[in-house]
């Protein structure tokens, strides 16, 4: 029978895992190529560090209409939140818990409260987790990510996850660590690529190969829930095959539905961005940023290397339960800093067409990616 978006580490018809019914039928693909199996877990123990609380929160500028959180994560003492507010205090302060201190810089007219992050009134850019390191943010986001997983495996079943490649698989290492290994129900995963580039499953380019050597090879994953691309197919034929797939999915339950539009529902789509603000295969000005029909849409001229590349829509990133934006490192403060600085043209930075229409949208960062926050210029603007 005809295959849909196909699976990892073997690749039959994804037609197995779905009902029989008069589905219709996509057009038969080429046959897809061979994938080895993956290797026994791993499981090395894990000791994470902890956040010193002497780290300097950025101050960030903001439309007065907004409300923000920003937060420095510590484990496993309770987080230090600062909730933007209207308000009035020195332009400079400090925030206290027990026995701890964060300071913070310039930052005009505000008022602070201390608390858990999930207890903060956000932003429509979400919420910002600033870490003082990678290795803490891999640690936090770990920790994220199970929580994602037990609550929704509690609630519906399944966790419907989608990856981006990049820098991304190396943030998310600590899942393949005790205890995460262990307490994760990995039989519920099914995962999925936000954007995937149509080359060879085993080309150094392929965000499938980083995945599978950076994550997946390392824990107890179905190879039956992992839906990798057909790359024996053009790059239309492969976005249209995966698209098909998903929509079989949806249809099945395994991945959710979006309560106002047939728009799927995933539980998690973990995004990295890039030095010019792109996200998935979405590029500034790029048509495609603008493209409200397909599911999976198809580019053969990505400004960036190589130039076949499949990605999600903004339809179906922003129809996700959960976003979380994973960015690291200096070359990415610059757009950050025009991110959280100002509404931009849309297409100018796709980064922040990224608006989850019922859903939760946070930032992972490092203080090096998070160093060029806008400061307010004028007390009467406010912060982010």
């Amino acid at each position: 029978s005809a295959s849909c978006c196909s699976e990892l580490p073997f690749p039959p018809s994804m037609d197995s895992l779905l009902p029989s019914s008069s589905l219709p039928q996509p057009p038969p693909p080429s046959s897809p190529s061979a994938q080895d199996s993956f290797p026994s877990p791993l499981s090395p123990s894990h000791n994470p560090s902890l956040l010193s609380f002497d780290s300097r929160l950025p101050s960030l500028q903001r439309n007065p209409s907004f409300t923000s959180s920003i937060s420095v994560a510590s484990d496993p003492q309770p987080l230090v939140a600062a909730t933007a507010l209207s308000g009035s205090i020195p332009a400079s302060g400090k925030l206290h818990s027990p026995g701890r201190t964060a300071s913070l810089g310039p930052i005009g007219n505000a008022q602070f409260v201390v608390g858990m992050p999930d207890s903060s009134e956000l932003t429509e850019r979400g919420e910002l987790k600033v870490f003082d390191s990678v290795d803490e943010l891999a640690a936090g986001l770990a920790d994220y990510v199970a929580e994602l997983s037990e609550a929704a495996v509690k609630e519906r079943g399944s966790f419907a996850v989608a990856l981006s490649g990049g820098s991304l698989i190396s943030a998310l290492r600590n899942l393949s660590d005790q205890p995460h290994l262990k307490t994760i129900d990995w039989s519920r995963w099914h995962v999925f690529w936000a954007d995937e580039r149509v080359v060879p499953r085993n080309h150094p380019d392929s965000n499938y190969k980083l995945a599978k050597e950076g994550l997946l090879s390392k824990v107890p994953i179905l190879p039956s829930q992992v839906y990798s691309i057909n790359d024996a197919l053009s790059a239309e034929a492969a976005a249209d095959d995966y698209e098909f797939g998903l929509r079989q999915l949806v249809k099945t339950k395994v991945v959710n539905v979006f309560m106002t539009s047939d728009c799927p529902r995933f539980d998690l789509i973990l995004l990295g961005m890039g030095p010019d603000g792109h996200v998935a295969s979405l590029f500034p000005h790029h048509p495609l940023t603008q493209d409200n029909e397909k599911w999976i849409a198809f580019l053969t001229d990505s400004p960036k290397p190589p130039p076949e590349r499949i990605t999600f829509t903004f339809p179906v990133i922003n129809s996700a339960a959960n976003v979380v934006f994973v960015v690291t490192g200096a070359n990415k403060a610059e757009v950050l800093g025009k991110i959280f600085a100002e509404d931009l043209p849309s297409g100018e930075l796709p980064a922040q067409m990224v608006s989850p229409l019922n859903g939760k949208l946070v930032w992972f960062l490092d203080k090096e990616s998070a160093s060029k926050l806008p400061v307010s210029q004028s007390p009467s603007e406010g912060i982010l």
